[in-house]
């Protein structure tokens, strides 16, 4: 069911979210190594390889929902409490998130479109901008390294000596994606399930302290194409389970396995897309809008940004949470806001979906507003994302 709880779940920023995770797994690595400097909020014991798998939209709640899908990863449900995503709860803020151990309102990388040159939208997946309807590589004018100027902790841990490597697509590699929130480890580009796993196996076999970098996209582009809970869906996370399985069968005596996600997913119903492309109510004032149809950021014309509050705010009502920008920051929604930079590219009103809502964008995103499946926002479905442990 849908959730259409009156208020937002929001991300547990310093004490079990996603930005938790990888300096409570370095800790736990550090600490076997006899050099525990780490912080470890999530309390994780010590272990001298680490393989952390993420499984990209895999919600605790989908999970829990389908147990004889995925029994071996349902096994290891309560190994560890679960964490929450952040907020925007989507692919790019979530991989900077995990990347650099730091809140989305740190790292700036604030969903997937936003203004990070003025007057346009960055689209932090592919790393480009749009003109004259066609994708514009921006590597070399917003280098990944300034949009997201923190030291990401595999960095920081490579420099220690720790052995890290990161397992993903030989197509992300030298993404500006990749480059933002994930710079500073060994990349090893893989085409499929098979080397994914051949390759985490091989890093827990390697003299430690190894950590290792997992990802895993399908699921996620199956729960968009037809919804999470399809039996294309149920059927692509049997695998992924079984991967994770043989993964942990071959872990050595002091390795350990952690399963985690970017974020849950919802199904959105027809009935409950708003186009704003096409609806008037939501284009007055607006000087460009970003995010995804589940979290949107709103940027206002000067002078406007009272006015397209109000608007959004009467328009979608029950449908979502609408805030301004600076009542989004001071209720948490982003984590601590550290730099101008970041501030800059939230909207003047920030948008969260509720229940199975979306605000599509039929003509400027025409592929994206047709998907069954979508993510981004603070229900409980899309923010609760599992942690599954192992161990040798």
């Amino acid at each position: 069911m849908p959730d259409t709880r009156s208020e937002p779940v929001l991300p547990s920023y310093g004490s079990s979210s996603l930005a938790e995770l990888v300096p409570s797994l370095l800790a736990a690595l550090g600490a076997a190594a006899g050099s525990p400097d780490w912080r470890n909020p999530l309390r994780i014991r010590p272990a001298g390889r680490v393989c952390l798998l993420l499984v990209d939209g895999l919600g605790a709640e989908q999970l829990a929902a389908h147990p004889a899908d995925a029994p071996f990863l349902t096994s290891l449900r309560g190994t560890a409490d679960p964490l929450t995503a952040g907020f925007p709860s989507s692919t790019p803020v979530s991989l900077s998130t995990l990347g650099t151990g730091a809140p989305p309102g740190a790292h700036g990388v604030l969903g997937v479109r936003f203004e990070a040159a003025h007057g346009e939208l960055l689209d932090a997946i592919s790393w480009t901008t749009h003109r004259g309807g066609k994708p514009v590589d921006q590597r070399e004018a917003l280098p990944p390294e300034r949009v997201q100027p923190l030291d990401t902790a595999l960095a920081t841990a490579a420099g220690a000596g720790v052995d890290v490597r990161v397992v993903s697509a030989r197509a992300f590699e030298g993404s500006g994606l990749t480059r933002a929130a994930l710079r500073g480890g060994q990349y090893r580009g893989v085409h499929a399930l098979g080397d994914l796993a051949a390759e985490l196996i091989a890093a827990l076999h390697d003299p430690g302290p190894v950590f290792c970098y997992g990802y895993h996209a399908h699921l996620d582009l199956l729960g968009h194409v037809y919804g999470p809970g399809s039996l294309p869906w149920r059927l692509e996370l049997n695998i992924v389970d079984r991967v994770a399985a043989l993964v942990a069968e071959a872990l050595p005596p002091d390795g350990l396995l952690a399963v985690t996600s970017d974020h849950g997913m919802v199904t959105v119903a027809a009935r409950e897309r708003v186009d704003a492309d096409s609806d008037d109510a939501l284009r007055a004032g607006v000087r460009l809008l970003g995010g995804d149809p589940r979290a949107r950021h709103v940027y206002a014309e000067p002078g406007a940004a009272a006015d397209v509050l109000a608007a959004w705010s009467e328009r979608l009502g029950r449908r979502a949470w609408v805030r301004s920008g600076e009542q989004a920051i001071s209720e948490g929604w982003f984590g601590p806001v550290q730099s101008p930079a970041a501030r800059g590219r939230i909207g003047d009103v920030v948008v969260a979906m509720r229940g199975a809502a979306a605000v599509t964008r039929t003509r400027a995103e025409p592929l994206l507003s047709t998907l069954e499946g979508q993510h981004g926002s603070l229900t409980a479905a899309e923010q609760h994302i599992p942690l599954l442990l192992a161990r040798g």
